[in-house]
């Protein structure tokens, strides 16, 4: 699983770089020339990176309790297939696996694990922690607290990527972001990130 925290601080980067770019062209412009789309750009894609990050962590973690490298837990019990990828399963040779990362791949490609609950509900899938006790513990953080922050910032990212980030009580006028409250935000998701794979593991 080190190869998905990798990429998860890979894509981590890839968001603080944005504001860096933000800094500079601040530096260099006036402001007449409106760069806060690039805060907001942070915003989406930091949700993005934990969002990809929960998918790739459970579809791995999920493959080894198939494999035997992990108990089984309730919620993988339960884990339905088709009956396409039954048979295939059923006609794969001992230690193929692909039919199940398919099936996983097609059963979770709809979903999005970014609210504290559906994230918490794939953890489930391959880890019998209580992720955000633990999660919580490992950052020195109130559960609640910890939860509220994070629903925030993904509330705060639909406002973005469905209302345009409009201000409906002031038509046409989009609500203030600055580049403290991005960098807050990535911080979060970070150590959010790094917790959690400190917990499953």
């Amino acid at each position: 699983m080190l190869d998905i925290l990798e990429q998860f601080r890979e894509n981590i980067r890839r968001v603080q770089n944005l504001g860096g770019l933000y800094d500079v062209l601040s530096q260099q412009t006036t402001p007449a020339l409106d760069l806060t789309d690039l805060l907001r750009s942070q915003i989406v894609m930091v949700v993005s990176a934990l969002d990809h990050y929960v998918h790739e962590i459970t579809r791995v973690g999920m493959l080894e309790v198939y494999s035997g490298k992990r108990p089984q837990t309730p919620a993988f019990l339960r884990f339905q297939v088709t009956m396409e990828a039954t048979l295939q399963g059923i006609a794969a040779v001992q230690g193929n696996d692909g039919w199940f990362d398919e099936e996983i791949r097609k059963k979770h490609g709809y979903l999005a694990f970014q609210q504290p609950d559906r994230i918490a509900d794939a953890i489930r899938l391959f880890s019998s922690c209580s992720l955000w006790i633990s999660v919580a513990s490992e950052l020195n953080l109130e559960v609640e607290n910890m939860k509220m922050e994070l629903q925030l910032i993904v509330d705060r990212r639909n406002q973005i990527a469905h209302e345009a980030d409009l201000d409906s009580r002031i038509p046409g006028n989009r609500f203030a972001i600055s580049s403290s409250d991005t960098e807050r935000m990535i911080n979060f998701i970070q150590d959010l990130g790094e917790a959690i794979y400190v917990v499953v593991n």
